[in-house]
């Protein structure tokens, strides 16, 4: 019998963090949108959670808990439905840390994962988005090749949350001699590395409070120690669907937040004598909001339970999920704002802004990870 009951303990996350994103999360969203800067104190509280703390195992100081793609999936949502912008920048460390625990060596892990484990935010960027349309790992630009027993990397990467905090980069690049997904590596790059330019953004429609950078690597020199994972490498489809399903989460959220902040304005709202809600153009559109917030989660859970239990079929769900939620987000997002008619544009409502952030989660690969 298939089943995505949640444990006791993710029941209790769940609720946790939804309780701190409906109080802290959500009423300073709208300022934080309007400046366009993310407070330090949001990256405090967040880290104080644990939430990236508590995957690490206990060896690297960690709190030694299970990684779980399920519970990542949960407790992004959970944020999500706060504020989509404070979700990817309180769990966007959480991609440099998850691969390390995922594909690192005893020396990597030695030496990056203790730093994520103390009680002052740690910024580390995985410089995953390219400038081309489209995003498919195989098909990376940017280039590592062998020199002796190191590596040369050339390319250029955008938009990484974080990045102009970051110390450094988990960067993925595709070796020019190889095939495939086989071919796809990714290297730690240290902030100060001989021919890394970092700049910022100029910012994008949604999400605007995250600080985002690019980074070109011109010629960038890397000793063999640098590729993740040592002479295995990476798993790098693994990787870009536990991206792919972190961003469908987090819209996820939004969208159940965007559906529960209309529903009691269609049965408060009068026009032509009765609540708007009874009227079966926005009664259905109500209903077809909370289905597709369900089918949602429940595919964006399914992806990310094969993900964790490494089932063949975890890369088609993962495409098939990030695919539904890019789709349905938008309409959620804008039938949300219709129901409120010309209200919906008035920037003292949150509307318009879960449109755009729902539109650039939509659009990016990799803001966060499961």
């Amino acid at each position: 019998m298939i089943t995505f009951a949640l444990s006791e303990e993710q029941t209790m996350i769940r609720e946790s963090l939804q309780g701190f994103a409906a109080e802290v999360l959500a009423p300073r969203a709208r300022a934080i949108d309007e400046a366009g800067e993310m407070p330090a104190e949001v990256i405090q509280a967040g880290w104080d959670f644990g939430l990236i703390a508590a995957s690490i195992p206990e060896a690297y100081g960690g709190g030694g808990g299970d990684r779980s793609c399920m519970t990542n999936a949960v407790v992004l949502e959970a944020l999500g439905g706060g504020c989509a912008s404070q979700a990817v920048a309180i769990m966007a460390p959480g991609q440099f840390v998850s691969a390390l625990i995922d594909f690192g060596t005893e020396e990597q892990k030695a030496e990056h994962l203790p730093r994520f484990a103390g009680p002052t935010p740690v910024a580390a960027g995985l410089a995953l988005q390219e400038s081309q349309f489209g995003f498919a790992a195989e098909a990376q630009r940017t280039t590592a090749t062998r020199k002796g027993n190191g590596w040369v990397l050339n390319g250029e990467k955008r938009l990484i949350p974080l990045g102009d905090q970051a110390d450094h980069f988990l960067v993925l690049a595709r070796d020019p001699d190889g095939d495939g997904l086989g071919a796809v590596s990714a290297f730690i790059v240290p902030r100060d590395a001989a021919g890394l330019t970092v700049t910022a953004e100029s910012g994008s429609q949604g999400l605007k409070p995250v600080p985002k950078a690019r980074i070109t690597l011109n010629a960038v020199e890397l000793p063999g120690s640098a590729r993740l994972g040592g002479d295995a490498g990476i798993d790098a489809g693994r990787l870009v669907n536990q991206a792919r399903i972190g961003a469908a989460a987090v819209a996820v959220g939004l969208c159940r937040q965007a559906t529960d902040y209309a529903l009691p304005y269609a049965k408060e709202r009068v026009a032509f004598g009765e609540p708007i809600g009874k009227k079966q153009s926005i009664a259905f559109m109500l209903a077809d909001m909370h289905i597709e917030c369900e089918t949602m989660r429940w595919m964006v859970w399914k992806a990310a339970s094969l993900l964790e239990h490494n089932d063949p079929g975890a890369a088609r769900a993962s495409v098939l999920a990030q695919d539904y939620v890019r789709r349905k987000a938008i309409k959620i997002a804008d039938d949300a704002l219709q129901i409120f008619g010309g209200h919906g544009f008035i920037r003292d409502l949150p509307l318009e802004m879960w449109l755009r952030n729902a539109r650039t989660l939509t659009v990016l690969d990799g803001p966060v990870s499961v």
